[in-house]
């Protein structure tokens, strides 16, 4: 079932996507490379799921409003990050042949996001503890 959202609901996913897609526009406009491995869209992934990981702590510390979920989480952490264009980098070095930089895509962008998540939480619980 939808439910259906309140307008100020609208403008703050509205504004996190915004400013997200913007911001991965910025650093995925120019391609990086390391070696053939293309790292833009892993710099993307890794930073908006540390912003995520420390959201989430923050979220819950402070017990915020579900609107700044809808701001960060959801509006600016989605417009950051991209699995679409993390799979078409994935295939278009598979159509090149560039098998092991595929793996390496793969665990450096699942792995590294993950540990981005973790480290993120783990921040910021520091952080929040040394608040007290």
């Amino acid at each position: 079932m939808i439910i259906p959202m309140k307008g100020i609901e609208i403008i703050f996913l509205a504004a996190g996507g915004l400013a997200g897609v913007f911001l991965r526009y910025g650093v995925t406009k120019s391609p990086l490379l390391i070696g053939a491995l293309p790292v833009n869209v892993l710099i993307v992934n890794v930073v908006g799921s540390f912003i995520l990981g420390s959201f989430a702590m923050l979220s819950q510390q402070w017990n915020l409003d579900e609107k700044y979920t809808l701001l960060i989480a959801v509006g600016f952490c989605g417009g950051l990050t991209t699995m679409s264009s993390f799979a078409l980098e994935s295939v278009n070095l598979m159509d090149a042949k560039q098998y092991s930089l595929v793996i390496i895509a793969v665990i450096a962008n699942v792995g590294l996001s993950l540990g981005a998540i973790f480290g993120g939480r783990a921040l910021t619980s520091v952080i929040l503890g040394g608040l007290r």
